[in-house]
């Protein structure tokens, strides 16, 4: 941890001296982290370092329809209730644990017949007849926590907590980012059905010219043919994207925990959807505290620390005091009189003396298994770093690709226009005509998931950044 450029001085530091008293054993690879998350050159994303994104995220987008849509599903979804209900009972296992390191004090009640052996009283058995006793007090007792066992139960029972603190973000997260994506989707597949819509709609009017020019015998009827069939290879472009747009919207009603014949969501449109002009990138050194998925990673290896150090106590004596303090009678009626009180005060000390070693292995095993934790969290670092890398570097190549669809199509549509003019002044033929038009189409649809992909890169960036979870903390 010397390098102070690695990726945990605070984060793994914390760790270790969560474990320090029971397991020394577990170090942290430094990770040396970059000043960036790729050496790749990003000259068509907008980035700003070291801003905050927004609490809400996704309200980037300028959609109030989208955002009224998230506001849904956060009160909906059941697996994010589910995510809830964990929290709260983890939480009250934690205060139920706490409980072990204060001193218990139980009422005790009893009462019955009793009779001294012969071989107890001796000559004197006689004079103690079967007899009612009745006894009422309260034991109470400690156990000295001088090896912090319990301690230790206490700090696992803390970092399972904070995993599931954690996971619960992590699904706040992801529902924000699916119910986003997902709106994405359904804008994208209505915007595709209308550029299929109007390349069919095209198609009707091309057959229908060259029909009437068949009728007055200036094309032959293979070019009839090949109209027709052009109308028929775009209409079976429909039905795909119609099965797309049936799914996102199902599947959206899922999301806020509606079935989907009873709700449908909003007809996005993806011409309203704005993405922000400047995306908040938080630095490398940041990105550990901001996820979720990283805190929870985090909390398991504090969770393994706490249990290294339960399985190190288990290896000391145990000391537990105990006493009592009761009224004791023959007769109801003279409880709490005179003479009646008792009590017990007493030490026990159980030590252990002969296990097969097992006590030792099973220390051993939870010291591979915080080495395998944190292993995990490391893994997990180093994999947010990748995906972010990723997503920036798509940014990056979905802004050049936009620009080339967009490129295209302005010279696909010129193109068509003058092959048009050209058709009707009959200097090229039909073949020619659709050929054009072939290319115009598959031009427009390119910007229509050139664009959508762009917008979904972009959520999935502030997903992968920590989003709204991070940026409240």
């Amino acid at each position: 941890m010397k390098n102070p450029r690695a990726v945990i001085p605070a984060t793994m530091g914390s760790l270790l001296l969560c474990a320090c008293v029971g397991a020394p054993e577990l170090r942290s690879t430094a990770i040396a982290l970059p000043d960036r998350y790729t050496d790749e050159a990003l000259s068509n994303v907008s980035m700003v370092t070291g801003q905050n994104a927004a609490s809400q995220w996704w309200e980037e987008f300028n959609s109030p329809e989208l955002d009224a849509t998230v506001a849904a599903a956060l009160a909906g979804n059941r697996s994010l209730a589910a995510a809830q209900a964990s929290l709260k009972e983890a939480q009250e296992l934690i205060a139920a644990s706490r409980g072990a390191r204060l001193p218990s004090a139980e009422l005790a009640a009893s009462g019955g017949r009793q009779k001294y052996g012969a071989a107890f009283l001796g000559s004197n058995a006689s004079a103690f007849p079967p007899f009612t006793a009745y006894s009422i007090g309260v034991n109470v007792s400690y156990v000295l926590d001088y090896a912090g066992g319990v301690r230790s139960g206490i700090a696992q029972r803390q970092a399972l907590a904070d995993v599931r603190d954690s996971a619960l973000e992590a699904a706040r997260l992801a529902l924000i980012g699916n119910v986003v994506l997902q709106a994405f989707e359904i804008a994208a597949a209505r915007e595709q059905i209308r550029t299929v819509e109007g390349i069919v709609a095209e198609d009707r009017h091309n057959a229908d010219l060259v029909e009437k020019a068949l009728r007055a015998g200036s094309v032959a009827r293979v070019d009839l043919l090949t109209a027709q069939s052009q109308l028929a290879q775009d209409q079976t472009l429909l039905p795909p994207l119609r099965q797309s747009l049936s799914a996102a919207r199902h599947a959206m009603a899922v999301l806020v925990g509606q079935a989907p014949g009873g709700w449908a969501p909003p007809d996005f449109d993806l011409a309203s959807f704005a993405p922000p002009a400047n995306v908040p990138l938080v630095l490398p050194s940041e990105l550990a505290r901001r996820r979720p998925d990283i805190r929870a990673d985090e909390a398991r290896v504090r969770a393994a620390a706490a249990a290294i150090g339960l399985a190190t106590a288990n290896l000391y004596p145990q000391l537990k005091l105990s006493g009592s303090l009761s009224e004791q009678a023959i007769t109801v009626s003279t409880l709490f009189g005179q003479g009646s009180a008792a009590f017990s005060l007493l030490g026990n000390i159980t030590a252990p003396l002969f296990n097969g070693g097992r006590l030792r292995a099973e220390r051993r095993a939870s010291i591979a298994a915080g080495q395998a934790a944190l292993a995990q969290y490391e893994e997990t670092v180093l994999s947010a770093f990748g995906q972010i890398a990723d997503v920036l570097t798509s940014l990056e190549h979905d802004a050049e690709q936009i620009a080339a669809e967009e490129q295209a199509l302005a010279a696909a549509e010129s193109s068509l226009a003058l092959t048009r003019d050209s058709y009707s002044a009959g200097n090229v033929g039909v073949l020619q005509a659709l050929d054009a038009e072939r290319t115009a189409q598959r031009a427009r649809m390119g910007v229509v998931r050139a664009r959508a992909k762009r917008l979904a890169d972009t959520a999935e960036l502030m997903v992968g950044l920590g989003g709204e979870a991070s940026a409240a903390r």
